[in-house]
C-alpha cells in the first residue's frame, strides 16, 4: 500500500468542492414554426478556473427579447428568444467557443419545429456542431462515449472508491473479478435508472456514495491479519456499491438527456465510455504502483496507512458536506 501515498497526495491537493463531477454546459435550442427559437444556456456553478464558455448561435439570428437569469440547482440558466427567419435551423453550425476543458463540455440540445430532437456534445476538439436534418448513429455513438469518459475522469469520489478497490484487491486476478463487479454493477443500476425502471433523487444517492467511500476506507484501515468477508471476497462489496454508483452515473445522464430515437445507443456508449475512463484511471494507478514501488521501501512502516486516512478524510467531509446540503 506504500506506491499509494503519491496517489493519496493528488486526491489531496484537489479543492473539496470537487467532489461532485464537474458537469458540462447545456445549450437548448427550441425553434417554432414562426422563425422564433428560444434559447436556454446553462453554465455549472463549478467549473474549472480559465475554463469559460460561450454559446455560438447562427450569425443571421437576431435576438428578439430581454435575456433571464435564474439559478436552478447546481447550474445558472440564461434564457432569451432569437429570430432566425423562415430558413430554420438546418444546416446552421452552432455550439460554443472558449478555452474549455477535457471537464468542461457543453450538451447541445436542438428541437426543431417538427418535433425532432437533434442532440450532440460540443467539446474542446469539436466546438461547433452543424444541425443535420437526421441525428446520425456514429455521432450519438462517439458523443456519448466521450461524455461518459468525461464523468468518470472528473468524478473524484467515483474515482476514489476505484482507487480503494485497487488497494483492497491486492493481486491482479482479484483485481480482475473486483473491478468487473463493479462494473456489472453500475451498469445494472445506470441501464434500470436510465430507462425509467428505477428513479431515486439525486440528493440521497449522492450521499450514500459518499459514504461508500467512507466504508471502504474503514476497512482497508482495518489490521491486514482481520479476515472479513470483504477480505476474502472483495466483489461482493464492489458489485453491491456498484448499484449504487449507477445511480450517481443515471443522474449525470438524464442531465445531459437522450436523443430521441436513440437511447439504447446512447446509453449503450454512454457506458462504454465509463469503462474506457475506469480502465485507465486503474491502468495508470498499477503503473504508478511498479513506477515507485521501490522508491519508498526505507519508508517508515506507518506511512501505508496515510493514503487510507486520507481517503476516509475526503468521504468524511463530502458525506457530511453533502449530507448538510441535503437537509437544508
Amino acid at each position: 500500500m506504500r506506491f499509494a501515498l503519491l496517489a493519496s497526495l493528488v486526491f489531496g491537493l484537489a479543492p473539496p468542492v470537487l467532489a461532485h463531477p464537474l458537469a458540462p454546459c447545456v445549450l437548448e435550442l427550441r425553434e417554432t414554426a414562426g422563425g422564433q427559437v428560444d434559447v436556454g444556456w446553462k453554465t455549472p456553478l463549478v467549473r474549472p478556473r480559465g475554463a469559460e464558455l460561450e454559446p455560438v448561435l447562427p450569425t443571421r439570428c437576431r435576438t428578439v427579447s430581454t435575456p433571464t437569469v435564474t439559478q436552478e440547482g447546481g447550474g445558472v440558466w440564461t434564457r432569451w428568444t432569437i429570430d432566425c427567419g423562415r430558413g430554420g435551423l438546418v444546416g446552421e453550425r452552432i455550439g460554443v467557443s472558449g478555452p474549455g476543458s477535457v471537464a468542461l463540455g457543453a450538451i447541445v440540445r436542438v428541437t426543431l419545429a417538427d418535433g425532432r430532437l437533434v442532440q450532440g456534445v460540443a467539446s474542446p476538439g469539436k466546438l461547433l456542431l452543424t444541425v443535420p436534418a437526421r441525428p446520425r448513429a456514429l455521432d450519438v455513438m462517439r458523443d456519448y462515449a466521450r461524455l461518459g469518459v468525461a464523468h468518470i475522469l472528473t468524478g473524484p469520489d467515483h474515482l476514489l472508491f476505484v482507487f480503494g478497490l485497487v488497494l483492497l484487491a491486492g493481486t491482479t486476478r482479484r483485481l480482475l473479478a473486483t473491478v468487473s463487479a463493479f462494473t456489472l454493477g453500475h451498469s445494472i443500476t445506470l441501464s434500470l435508472a436510465v430507462l425509467g425502471f428505477v428513479d431515486v433523487p439525486s440528493g440521497p444517492i449522492e450521499v450514500a456514495i459518499a459514504a461508500s467511500v467512507l466504508a471502504l476506507a474503514v476497512e482497508l484501515a482495518r489490521p491486514r491479519a482481520a479476515v472479513t468477508l470483504i477480505r476474502r471476497r472483495p466483489w461482493l462489496m464492489a458489485a453491491a456499491f456498484g448499484l449504487l454508483h449507477g445511480l450517481g452515473f443515471a443522474a449525470a445522464l438524464r442531465e445531459a438527456g437522450l436523443p430521441a430515437g436513440e437511447i439504447p445507443l446512447a446509453l449503450l456508449s454512454f457506458n462504454v465510455g465509463i469503462e474506457a475512463g475506469q480502465v485507465g484511471f486503474v491502468l495508470g494507478v498499477l503503473a504508478l504502483r511498479r513506477s515507485v514501488g521501490t522508491l519508498v521501501e526505507n519508508l517508515p512502516g506507518w506511512l501505508e496507512r496515510v493514503p487510507v486516512y486520507a481517503m476516509g478524510s475526503l468521504a468524511g467531509y463530502w458525506w457530511l458536506d453533502r449530507l448538510i446540503a441535503l437537509m437544508r
